[in-house]
């Protein structure tokens, strides 16, 4: 399930970021990587655990399940959270900078 939900996250980013291209301002291509490297991880853990547990990879229990759901949801907002402070940081649209000059 890690697998599947990271997989989903770097497929639907690296599409908004073909589309956006012209735009970098954003960062979507770092996104986009962060997504990409957490699935070529969790692949490799796949394959790992397939070598050692070999059919019974194949049925996991319904805990284990929930458990990797989970942690593939967590994978995803903390790349998000990461993303989202790399922008605060760049701020591209100058608005923090506007926001914190008024006061």
């Amino acid at each position: 399930m890690t697998l599947l939900i990271t997989v989903f996250a770097a497929i639907i980013s690296t599409i908004v970021w073909y589309f956006k291209l012209h735009d970098k301002k954003y960062m979507l291509g770092r996104l986009c990587l962060m997504y990409w490297g957490a699935s070529l991880m969790w692949m490799v853990d796949a394959i790992a655990e397939y070598i050692e547990l070999k059919d019974a990879f194949f049925t996991p229990a319904a805990a284990d399940m929930i458990n990797d759901a989970f942690l593939g949801v967590c994978v995803v907002a903390l790349g998000l959270i990461i993303w989202l402070g790399m922008l605060m940081v760049k701020d591209p649209g100058k608005v923090l900078r506007t926001v914190l000059v008024k006061k």
